[in-house]
């Protein structure tokens, strides 16, 4: 990304928005962020994330942030449809923002469009770079396309030392039982891998097996 252009951050929330306001920054980037995401429920959690990206990333770093228009019932017409598919809802819901990200920047001159959700490998980063081109073609805008998921790891590290609000959940009322199926199902792995290895050690003691070096 050249020096000169104007960017429109589309972000998520402010954990996910550390890395790529640092990178962007050194790569002389002007840029200021969009907050559009009306898939986040409930409300409270909307304000929350919106406060913890406002005072750790924007106010810290003097970035303008841009709130979108928070309206729940445009995602319920065009996103909750698809219900518990997953490709197909999170598709339709890149769509909703990145088009509201991409014709805010064009209304304030902004001339290339990004996201911080390309950091997350827990999202679905092909979709994301497919919308978020299409969105910029739509409005003959330019689009940093980058996949920052190898990024992901530094900025987990630096918002947990500035004890930023992490959320559990991508942000929809379906992910929220979506994650919490993620963390019994992994919760129930490691159970069964610590009773495998209980196991394992009671048979090597039977054996008369030592188990201490």
């Amino acid at each position: 990304m050249s020096s000169g252009t104007r960017m429109l951050l589309h972000a998520c929330c402010g954990p996910c928005s550390l890395e790529l306001t640092r990178i962007f920054a050194q790569e002389d980037v002007e840029f200021s962020i969009h907050y559009a995401n009306s898939n986040i429920f409930p409300p409270e959690e909307y304000e929350h994330r919106l406060s913890t990206l406002r005072e750790h990333v924007c106010d810290p770093q003097d970035i303008e942030l841009i709130e979108g228009d928070y309206d729940p019932s445009a995602w319920e017409r065009e996103v909750a449809v698809y219900g518990t598919d997953r490709e197909a809802r999170c598709r339709a819901c890149y769509r909703l923002r990145f088009e509201e990200t991409a014709r805010e920047a064009k209304k304030r001159g902004f001339d290339t469009i990004s996201t911080t959700l390309t950091i997350s490998p827990y999202q679905l980063t092909d979709v994301i770079l497919e919308e978020l081109e299409a969105a910029a073609a739509r409005h003959g805008l330019n689009v940093d396309a980058r996949d920052f998921r190898d990024r992901y790891q530094e900025a987990t590290r630096i918002s947990r030392e500035k004890g930023m609000y992490r959320q559990n959940y991508c942000g929809c009322r379906f992910s929220i039982a979506e994650a919490q199926a993620q963390r019994e199902a992994a919760k129930m792995q490691r159970d069964q891998e610590k009773h495998i290895r209980h196991v394992a050690l009671l048979c090597m003691a039977a054996e008369g097996v030592s188990t201490q070096k």
